[in-house]
């Protein structure tokens, strides 16, 4: 699929000395919560709403109306890359998350350990979130025990808590693989090799492997099955500082977001996880970088756990932090989430994402607080956030006039 829109903006691009900086807030977005408001209405957040009320607002569709993302497309969009054009599965940002060497013969999944009962069926997606080291014994488990395929060597590496990755490496291996995951509870998993996917040789083998570790796990009291998602080999795209001509950095502390920008060949400078030492580190990467990606994770976990009141209090914390940020003084700073994650929902959704721009050579600021129904009449409107990055570098002066 063509990236003319990328294309012509990459050839725009030239680099100075203004700082730019993205900071998101996992799962931002909600919805009103029943009535009761979403969380950025309900909390208290005096900086945001002060920085919101002098910044331009609007909101921001991930990849296309009504389409519900996931963090890879969430976070390349943001980082200015169509994510209908540039597609990966979760797999390969996982892997390169925890700094796993992989090469071009790879195929790499992401895997949650899950419980399933006596029949078979889901009964927790997450098994509930186990803490790492149950992680690792239980993955040392699987390797002691697993038989892989004629020809292929497997890995199973600990991302976090019930998160993990598969590695598949062999000569002729493809990623037309079935994901595992039901995305709900209740049911069974899915089959790995299962129509349309029976034609992949690498399918079947993923099946057997699968087969094998629920197996090995069936004494297990919570991590005895795992789900897999987003099959990929890894892409050859343009890195982010040919793209824009900046030199980027990454703060971030959990393991997929750290792949997004590692695929993206942006270096990963620190890995802090809570509000405060996000915005303390990202202060000290605009030292020596011209882009700094800072990313939250609490604010999505918090909605997928169901939890408003836990969804609020992290806000509210990013907002105690953000003034170390403010302090670094960046010619433009992004607040924004990669993508909405209502605690009604438990789950993603295709909701637009609110989005603070404080910048030089806005039209006045916007002058009310930061949230969805704010954003909804701010001066950026309603953009693809693919359309977020070039905005950014236009207010840096980091884009030249097209054409004569």
């Amino acid at each position: 699929m063509d990236d003319a829109y990328g294309t012509l903006l990459s050839s725009l691009a030239i680099p100075n000395d203004k700082r730019i900086v993205l900071l998101v807030m996992d799962g931002l977005g909600d919805c009103d919560n029943a009535g009761k408001g979403t969380a950025l209405q309900i909390a208290r957040k005096p900086n945001l709403d002060a920085l919101a009320a002098r910044s331009a607002l609007g909101l921001l569709v991930p990849v296309a109306v009504g389409v519900t993302p996931g963090s890879g497309p969430g976070h390349l969009g943001l980082f200015g890359y169509d994510p209908i054009v540039f597609q990966v599965g979760r797999g390969v940002l996982s892997a390169l998350g925890i700094e796993f060497a992989l090469d071009r013969r790879d195929v790499a999944a992401r895997l949650n350990f899950c419980t399933i009962d006596s029949a078979g069926k889901v009964t927790d997606r997450r098994a509930g979130r186990i803490p790492d080291e149950e992680n690792r014994r239980v993955l040392a488990k699987i390797r002691a025990a697993l038989k892989p395929p004629d020809g292929v060597e497997v890995f199973f590496e600990t991302e976090a808590e019930h998160r993990a990755v598969l590695v598949l490496r062999g000569d002729g291996l493809d990623d037309r693989i079935g994901e595992t995951d039901p995305q709900q509870t209740g049911v069974p998993p899915l089959e790995a090799n299962r129509p349309p996917y029976n034609t992949s040789q690498t399918a079947h083998q993923v099946a057997d492997l699968i087969r094998q570790v629920k197996t090995i796990l069936a004494g297990e009291p919570k991590a005895n099955m795992i789900l897999a998602r987003g099959f990929a080999k890894y892409p050859d795209w343009p890195t982010f500082a040919e793209r824009w001509k900046v030199t980027p950095a990454a703060v971030a502390g959990y393991p997929m977001y750290r792949g997004v920008a590692r695929l993206l060949g942006m270096p990963v400078v620190s890995r802090p996880t809570t509000a405060a030492d996000v915005c303390a580190e990202a202060a000290k990467a605009l030292r020596d970088h011209t882009f700094v990606f800072a990313h939250f994770k609490y604010t999505d976990k918090t909605g997928e756990d169901g939890d408003l009141a836990g969804k609020v209090k992290r806000i509210e914390e990013m907002d105690a932090a953000i003034p170390a940020l403010l302090a670094a003084k960046p010619d433009v700073l992004i607040v924004t989430g990669d993508h909405s994650t209502p605690p009604t929902l438990k789950a993603h959704s295709w909701h637009p994402v609110p989005v603070l721009m404080a910048a030089p050579h806005l039209r006045g600021g916007d002058g009310k607080p930061f949230d969805e129904i704010s954003c909804r009449s701010g001066q950026i409107g309603t953009i693809l956030s693919k359309e977020l990055m070039p905005l950014a570098l236009a207010h840096a002066g980091k884009l030249e006039k097209f054409g004569a």
